[in-house]
């Protein structure tokens, strides 16, 4: 805290911090001076807090943005705005909803906008000279300034709280490399050929959406991934790449896995990576700087501030083509560090959430969380979100840490997203933190009954499958011989339904079911921790059995990008800044693990196959899931079709079991992981049949006349 600060602290408060108080200097009748009306408010001395502060109260609202001064006696104090900018006087006073802000290019001017309702000066810095801007409502400065300044350059200068610093555009839309500076930018002059043209992938229904997540580095940089542009978003937009072998990488090997969407890991600019030397870092993304601009290491050069932009609407184009939805990992509950984002520097105090002591919320674990709930914070997310829609035409977004976000920003976020001509996937963790907001208010999965179409990361799916994620001694059911049955009947028919047990979402297209993601050790690094006595082939068949039934649940599913063949991080649970050895998809286990790949391929077929997999309704899943009767520490389950009835079995034991079929009949084996049995495709007639240790098994049966 500043010395001799007099800081406004609400709508008639004032706390004033000296180097010491003379205590017989408080019968002095203090006043407030507006410099710029010659202005006086009268001021009551309210307590002395201790022998350095004072608090204080006044009758009238006092201005932002002006130059005040408390004189006390012989004392000239500055008065700054404080906690005043949390208050809701404030927000009713300068948020400004319908604003543009940001560099508005056209061709023959360009607008600069930016919100700073404390400054008493904003100025913007272009070409080598200083613009001032105009002080408009609500705390909005604001100029139009002649000519054609697209690829230039510029800054904002900030006086605000007695310092002047300098400040690049929060709504930048282009950036020099490291972000040194802010680039205007005429986004005309950024889409790929036929951007425009090519459609977005629309699905019936997100139900029928399998998501794989990946992240841009990761996918492409390793030798053998027969990429030219590795670790690039136009190294993923290259088509018909292979290995030395001829095994698909890449976009094509993406295209013939079967995913409907791929998630990517944050593509706007990030911390950590020298995007001129990109090759001697690593990060996953998770440290945002800007979020309107392309991240500089994933182009193929940084220096152009285009080239991010064009590369990135290309790669998004490619997906497109190919048939797969786009969908971004997106940041908005913190930034890298808080007192050198642009936030803070041009709003002190306001985007962030406080404790009452004045203190940094930090519920996000990293040091700041962003105050969703403000209006001009929601503005920011919704205006992004937008942005990243209609300029780069993405399908949907991954929220990190949405609990820590508030339910009205993500119903608006939804709000905004209904309004495009496809179906846009919203998804996001829904964990409860320790943030400074009412658990009601929260974007948790305990309140799924208020955030109608958003999905949540199901963390009782996973850990009920392999063991609870922070304790290595936890097993789960497919490597704890059956541990956890009882939740299965929840978990598969969609987490949803009372019938069996306490639901984790208020409807079933509301759950992502997942074993893996980024986060966390892989499913093969935590088998190899909690049966690491068990032989690989044993740990396979434990990886193929919750993959499994993960693919075939109700709700969707998600797979992390190399789970399909038993990706490794070395045992690395916290890879985001691990570097490529650790953290690359490794297109040699692709080749070497192919059979699994195409068990891994048989069940994503299968699920988009038959819409008994996909259902959209807990009235839909009453009707068609069956618990079936099974031996002990097995799993069955039905799903009765139109037209034909699957019968779904899960063995979790080294022990070979019989089975009674729920009906008598021709039974057909569609999928298994059983090499012997899926080869042979065989059929079983009758109501028996056996389950291999191990063994996922799925069967169909006609049942048309």
């Amino acid at each position: 805290m500043k010395n001799k600060v007099a800081w406004i602290d609400d709508i008639r408060l004032l706390t004033v911090r000296l180097e010491g108080i003379d205590l017989l200097e408080t019968e002095e009748v203090p006043v407030i001076y507006w410099k710029k009306r010659g202005k006086y408010f009268p001021v009551k001395i309210d307590k002395i807090i201790d022998d350095s502060t004072v608090s204080m109260t006044f009758s009238e609202e006092l201005p932002m943005g002006e130059i005040l001064v408390l004189l006390w006696g012989k004392r000239k104090i500055p008065v700054y705005p404080r906690a005043i900018v949390r208050t809701e006087w404030f927000e009713n006073h300068y948020s400004d909803l319908n604003a543009k802000l940001g560099a508005d290019y056209q061709e023959s001017a360009t607008t600069f906008s930016v919100w700073a309702p404390t400054a008493i000066s904003v100025k913007v810095c272009l070409n080598q000279k200083v613009f001032t801007l105009s002080r408009e409502k609500s705390g909005i400065w604001k100029r139009k300034i002649v000519g054609e300044w697209h690829g230039f350059t510029y800054q904002y200068e900030v006086t605000v709280n007695g310092t002047t610093t300098y400040a690049n555009d929060p709504y930048a839309k282009a950036m020099l490399a490291n972000s040194t500076k802010s680039v205007i930018v005429d986004l005309s002059k950024t889409d790929p050929a036929d951007f425009t043209n090519v459609e977005r992938p629309k699905l019936q229904n997100l139900q029928d959406a399998i998501i794989y997540e990946l992240h841009v580095r990761d996918a492409t940089i390793q030798a053998n991934s027969g990429v030219v542009n590795k670790g690039k978003f136009s190294g993923l937009a290259e088509a018909a790449t292979t290995t030395l072998n001829s095994y698909s990488t890449g976009l094509s090997y993406l295209k013939e896995l079967g995913i409907t969407h791929v998630q990517l890991l944050p593509i706007n600019d990030f911390a950590r990576v020298n995007e001129l030397d990109s090759d001697s870092d690593y990060n996953w993304g998770y440290d945002p700087l800007y979020f309107q601009v392309p991240e500089g290491s994933y182009s193929t050069d940084p220096e152009d501030p285009l080239a991010r932009i064009k590369e990135c609407k290309e790669m998004i184009k490619k997906f497109h083509q190919e048939g797969i939805s786009v969908i971004l990992d997106v940041v908005y509950n913190h930034v890298f560090i808080m007192e050198e984002s642009p936030f803070e520097k041009i709003v002190p105090g306001y985007y962030f959430r406080y404790h009452t002591d004045g203190s940094l919320s930090n519920g996000t674990g990293v040091g700041n969380d962003l105050a969703t709930e403000r209006r001009m914070v929601r503005k920011f997310i919704i205006d992004t979100i937008n942005f990243w829609l209609q300029e780069y035409k993405v399908d949907g977004f991954r929220f990190d840490l949405m609990g820590a976000i508030d339910i009205e920003t993500m119903k608006n976020v939804h709000e905004r997203c209904s309004k495009e001509a496809v179906p846009i996937m919203l998804l996001g963790e829904g964990w409860e933190l320790p943030t400074v907001l009412a658990p009601e208010d929260k974007a948790t999965a305990i309140n799924s009954q208020q955030l109608s179409g958003i999905r949540f990361f199901n963390d009782y799916f996973r850990d009920s499958l392999k063991g609870n994620q922070f304790d290595t001694n936890s097993a789960g059911y497919v490597n704890g011989l059956g541990h956890f049955i009882e939740r299965l009947p929840n978990l598969i028919s969609g987490s949803a339904l009372e019938t069996y047990g306490e639901p984790f979402v208020s409807e079933v297209n509301q759950t992502i079911n997942y074993v893996e993601c980024h986060d966390n050790h892989t499913l093969w690094d935590r088998l190899s921790l909690t049966n690491g006595d068990k032989n690989a082939w044993t740990r396979k068949k434990m990886h193929q059995l919750a993959s499994g039934i993960t693919l075939l649940s109700q709700g969707v599913p998600f797979i992390h990008a190399g789970q399909e063949w038993f990706r490794s991080k070395q045992g690395d649970e916290n890879s985001y800044i691990s570097g490529d050895q650790i953290n690359q998809l490794d297109w040699y286990q692709r080749e070497s693990e192919n059979e699994n790949i195409v068990f891994i391929k048989s069940l994503i077929a299968l699920r988009k196959k038959y819409k008994v997999f996909r259902l959209s309704s807990k009235q839909e899943i009453r009707k068609r899931f069956k618990v079936l009767t099974t031996p002990s520490t097995l799993f069955g389950f039905a799903l009765l079709g139109e037209d034909e009835d699957l019968s779904i079995y899960v063995n979790p034991t080294e022990e070979r079991h019989r089975l009674h079929l729920p009906s008598s009949g021709k039974w057909q084996i569609a999928v298994t992981n059983d090499a012997q049995k899926q080869q042979a495709m065989e059929e079983v007639i009758g109501e028996y049949t056996c389950i291999e240790s191990y063994e996922l098994l799925v069967l169909r049966r006609s049942i048309k006349s």
